[in-house]
């Protein structure tokens, strides 16, 4: 078995058997495409069933090592995952990571917004540009539901049931779940919906929510851009994206008194230790708030 006759074999063990998102599938991709290219380009005549340790670690050590924690550790794991595979199928006895540690990553808390930034982001959107209802539609859909922004532009209209105030969701592994939609949110996406029907819709997106002025499905780029255009009309001076209005909507339920488990089943976390971080967004708010306002602090 040569380099890419296994990792097109990976690859659709993760898509079949696994059932993970594509997205996840082509990160697991670019890091095995970059080992690869290291075997080619410095002609080690090792195949997958024969790599070595000391090859993964000359890997490593010329790649990243002057690389961040996190870089490290996602290359780390995919090669992990890759050899892993390859011992489930009996290619090989062992892995050449077995003796490989993954670095410490350092958790670094994701960027939230205040609800006045959010109110500021919405208001930003101007109406009377030709996609202004779209976009504002956009933002509040995000913020209002925490939605992924893969999840948002694979929205269906058919999964939008108003009456009950509930989307259809699928998320990552194609895994369903029902999410709360807000009033606000509903009234924005009937507003435009108006705008929706005046386009020339291409038939193969007309159960897709949000379309471009060409009838066809946004692209997840277009929303970053959205949001990004929208966050410097509102001057707001943080780093944001799609993600940020998730993160946002769970820290803004968790400090109006929602439970973690239920935030976790809205999101779709698989694991509760995932959902955890943002008690430490919490914890982070009431110190700030704390040293802002108390005289002894």
């Amino acid at each position: 078995m040569n380099w890419d006759t296994g990792i097109e074999n990976f690859r659709n063990y993760l898509k079949l058997e696994r059932g993970l998102s594509m997205n996840t599938i082509k990160s697991y991709e670019f890091d095995l495409s970059q080992f690869k290219n290291f075997i080619i380009e410095n002609n080690i005549n090792e195949s997958p069933q024969k790599c070595s340790s000391s090859t993964v670690k000359r890997y490593l050590y010329k790649n990243f090592s002057n690389k961040k924690s996190r870089s490290q550790a996602r290359s780390i794991s995919a090669l992990k995952s890759f050899f892993n595979y390859l011992l489930f199928e009996g290619e090989i006895n062992s892995s050449p990571l077995n003796d490989i540690e993954s670095p410490k990553i350092e958790n670094k808390l994701p960027e939230v917004l205040t609800e006045d930034e959010i109110k500021r982001l919405i208001s930003s959107v101007n109406l009377d540009s030709e996609f202004g209802q779209r976009n504002k539609t956009i933002i509040e859909v995000l913020y209002g539901t925490g939605i992924r922004v893969s999840e948002l532009t694979d929205l269906k209209l058919s999964n939008i049931f108003f009456d009950e105030n509930i989307l259809k969701i699928t998320g990552k592994g194609n895994k369903e779940r029902f999410v709360p939609l807000g009033k606000i949110a509903s009234i924005e996406i009937k507003k435009y919906l108006n705008d929706r029907d005046k386009l020339k819709i291409n038939s193969k997106f007309s159960d897709i929510l949000f379309l471009n002025r060409y009838g066809r499905q946004l692209t997840r780029s277009m929303i970053f851009k959205v949001i990004n255009d929208s966050s410097k009309n509102a001057n707001i001076d943080k780093k944001i994206s799609p993600h940020t209005l998730r993160h946002s909507y769970a820290t803004h339920l968790l400090k109006n008194g929602a439970d973690l488990r239920t935030i976790q089943l809205i999101l779709g976390h698989e694991s509760i230790t995932t959902t955890e971080i943002y008690t430490h967004l919490d914890t982070y708010h009431l110190d700030e708030v704390l040293k802002k306002f108390h005289p002894r602090k």
